[in-house]
């Protein structure tokens, strides 16, 4: 849905930021700002600034930052378009009605509907745990260990033995068979017609990030068959998308998720206090998880069953997170199979001290190939180094595959330079890498730079915002075109045209930008973490460098990308290096 600017700037002048974090975070004043604890990080002295003027938040600690729909889109994981609607619903503001085609909106009134109904039988499978019906469910769950306060939380009920009373129930609330159907509730054959998905099972809602019922699990009460009974895919719910306990974990403070297996693991370790738990729904972890995963964390600890088929399981999520740029894990639940069992028998305390001691996935992984190979034989422990070898390649960042090289010739005594022999070895014969390749180092280097130029460039937009007369000083030497980057550049023709009539107001260009990964992007470019500099002549040298620094590089970019026959273009470039010469003989005052 596209929103004009105006009524977007409208909705976010109507939503003073210290009112609408204030609901989230405790603020308090000082000075000009407002401070409390960080709500995406988890820390004890405050460090997470508000400004009513700048209409902007900002943590010291973890860098988070952006105006009042960014801390939507981060706080509640809304798309842009949910933090407007929100916004527009909290200031009385009528949005237009959304010009949808026929089949376009056919599609959002059925998963529209196909969630009302889930919320209905929700509210079905509850209140029929808690009645004389569920009494069998309810000291299932009761007997697991679960308290009540737990059982409400997570919505927990039962369908019971009837094996067509949810539907009855549905009917005569309004609903179409052709709705329950398409939500996965009900089935349908030609002996028996329609007849409830779940029946006589204990009953756990799957809700999405935004506590939405999507779909549901089951496990059966007595020995029928499958035990675990999950919804089918429906235009509401994804499994392989989709995280059980998500809804919950995403607001915890921990920097990492415990990714379980099942349901009652997730619901055990919520109990006993780990928050950060959830569990994929009935299936192995997909790039989908990782990618979800990757929105709220960059840590994952697995904390599968440590039976073989758990091992596997493990086995298999590590590449697949490693892949997404998450860090991977491992903790043992050993003698007991699961978290749920490990809490029950040891408690929080040894649980914690697991998580303490948790192995790193790829270390993780190595250890379980040596049962492959016979490590007290000669032969056997070169086979083994040589498959280790393979494995090293996997990592295509040269810094990480060294620092990996490291660890395991520490590890498993073995001089670092003949592993990395035999890793180089390895390299070539498989076609991956040639003796002597330069390019390899170089790029590294040249990704380096890149990333102290893009740094640079952040640090002069976090300084241009702070004052009209640093804004001024700076655009004396740098102009948009300096800023490599489409965001970056965009980001800087809006600030320079804002300067020229007059204001400067970085909260409303974040409002141009409305596709979330460059909405965030965006917003971490006003927030460069500078370190102190203490005197004005510190302060002072630090902004002549990064002048320095940045149009260097642009002219550098510029030569490159000029064409042969562009006198004018080269003319033109042969001023500015004229011109950086004498910026570099130049004292730059922010007097």
């Amino acid at each position: 849905m596209y929103y004009s600017d105006e009524l977007i700037e409208e909705i976010r002048t109507r939503n003073d930021i210290v009112d609408v974090i204030s609901g989230y975070v405790r603020l308090q004043k000082k000075g000009s700002s407002y401070f409390g604890l960080c709500p995406f990080h988890n820390e004890k002295s405050p460090s997470f600034s508000v400004s009513r003027q700048k209409q902007m938040y900002y943590c010291f600690g973890c860098g988070a930052g952006g105006n009042v729909f960014t801390f939507l889109m981060e706080y509640e994981n809304y798309s842009f378009v949910e933090a407007v609607k929100y916004l527009a619903e909290r200031a009385g503001i009528s949005l237009p009605e959304a010009e949808y085609s026929k089949e376009a909106k056919q599609r959002a009134d059925l998963k529209t509907s196909i969630l009302e109904v889930n919320k209905q039988a929700a509210k079905y499978f509850y209140v029929q745990l808690k009645s004389e019906k569920g009494t069998q469910a309810y000291t299932y769950l009761k007997d697991r260990g679960l308290s009540d306060g737990t059982i409400t939380a997570f919505g927990l009920g039962y369908s019971n033995k009837y094996r067509d009373d949810l539907y009855k129930y549905l009917r005569k609330l309004g609903y179409s068979e052709e709705l329950i159907r398409q939500a996965g509730l009900v089935n349908t054959d030609e002996r028996q017609g329609v007849y409830d998905k779940f029946w006589n099972r204990v009953i756990f809602p799957i809700m999405d990030a935004n506590s939405r019922v999507i779909g549901f699990g089951g496990r059966v009460m007595g020995d029928g068959k499958p035990k675990y009974l999950n919804s089918p895919e429906t235009p509401v719910f994804d499994k392989s998308r989709n995280l059980y306990g998500l809804n919950r974990a995403r607001t915890s403070k921990k920097p990492f998720f415990l990714l379980c297996e099942g349901y009652m693991d997730v619901i055990s370790l919520h109990q006993a206090g780990f928050t950060n738990a959830v569990a994929s729904l009935g299936t192995a972890l997909t790039a989908g998880h990782a990618s979800l995963i990757k929105r709220y964390v960059k840590e994952v600890y697995l904390t599968y069953d440590s039976d073989e088929a758990g091992t596997k399981a493990a086995l298999r999520a590590i590449p697949i997170l490693r892949d997404a740029g998450i860090s991977a894990k491992v903790i043992r639940m050993d003698p007991y199979k699961d978290p749920d069992e490990f809490i029950k028998n040891l408690g929080k305390e040894e649980y914690e001290k697991r998580i303490e001691n948790a192995r790193n996935g790829f270390m993780f992984s190595l250890k379980i190939l040596e049962r492959d190979y016979d490590m007290a034989s000669p032969e056997g422990k070169t086979a083994f180094f040589r498959e280790a070898a393979g494995r090293l390649l996997e990592f295509e960042d040269e810094l990480e595959r060294n620092n990996y090289i490291e660890a395991v010739a520490s590890a498993y005594k073995i001089g670092r330079d003949s592993l990395s022999k035999l890793v180089t070895k390895t390299a070539v014969g498989a076609g991956m890498a040639r003796p002597v390749r330069r390019p390899k180092k170089a790029e590294g280097n040249e990704r380096k730079k890149e990333d102290g130029i893009l740094t640079s460039q952040k640090a002069l937009l976090t300084w241009m915002i702070e004052s009209e007369k640093l804004f001024d000083c700076i655009s004396g030497y740098i102009s948009p075109d300096d800023f490599t980057g489409e965001i970056y550049r965009k980001v800087a023709e809006l600030l320079y045209r804002q300067r020229q009539s007059g204001e400067l107001n970085p909260a409303r260009i974040l409002d141009y930008f409305t596709e979330e990964n460059d909405h965030r992007e965006a917003a971490s470019l006003f927030h460069t973490r500078i370190r102190e500099l203490r005197t004005k002549e510190e302060r002072e040298q630090a902004l002549r460098e990064t002048i320095l620094r940045v149009k260097a590089h642009s002219i550098d970019q510029k030569t490159l990308d000029l064409a042969p026959s562009d006198m004018a273009g080269l003319q033109h470039l042969m001023e500015e290096k004229r011109k950086l010469e004498e910026l570099r003989q130049l004292h730059i005052s922010i007097d």
